[in-house]
């Protein structure tokens, strides 16, 4: 059996334990002893980070070659043109390489807690949500995605990471889950018969 904790990450908190400049961390939120975070979320982003003990489990979570879907929601500045959107889902080139292509489409309405402090309307009079689900996680990608295709992101959520998500969880706020652990694979025997 396995524990996973799924934390509903607020704005400005770190995705670690400790940091040695004072800022907000995990600590703040889960006195739980032994976790680690699989995967990370960026200081000024908010969302689901998912934490565990068991090592084979975090690696399962977090490794590019599983490929488990990452979903966010993204407020963006303006309002994305179909052409900007065909772009993300086609992939776009970054200096890191170009990115898998994306599932996206606009969202007509979202129901999030508010953000302290929230996006400023006088600065950004118009904005746009997006749903963007990705299944690679390059440092900051998404956020150099929507500016790639001109519209820089001004709020960013993760509400799933495969079949985990959000649900019932206000910021701040964790819930544990107990998984059954997966079966194995027989591993072959390297012997051979000899004829």
């Amino acid at each position: 059996m396995s524990r996973l904790y799924l934390f509903h990450k607020p704005y400005r908190t770190l995705s670690q334990f400790t940091d040695s400049e004072g800022r907000v961390t995990l600590a703040e939120y889960i006195d739980v002893p032994g976790i680690y975070p699989a995967g990370r979320l960026d200081h000024d982003s908010e969302g689901l980070l998912l934490l565990s003990d068991d090592g084979e489990l975090i690696h399962r979570i977090s490794h590019p070659k599983h490929k488990q879907p990452k979903t966010y929601w993204v407020q963006v500045e303006g309002q994305p043109n179909d052409d900007a959107l065909a772009a993300l889902r086609d992939g776009v080139e970054l200096k890191d390489g170009r990115t898998r292509p994306a599932r996206v489409r606009r969202l007509e309405s979202v129901s999030l807690p508010d953000r302290q402090p929230p996006v400023d309307p006088r600065r950004h009079p118009v904005t746009q949500w997006l749903e963007l689900i990705i299944t690679e996680g390059r440092n900051r990608q998404v956020r150099r995605m929507t500016a790639h295709v001109g519209h820089p992101t001004l709020r960013l959520v993760r509400t799933a990471i495969g079949r985990w998500t959000l649900d019932g969880l206000a910021p701040g706020q964790w819930r544990c889950e107990t998984l059954n652990a997966p079966r194995r694979k027989p591993r072959r025997s390297s012997t051979r018969r000899r004829p």
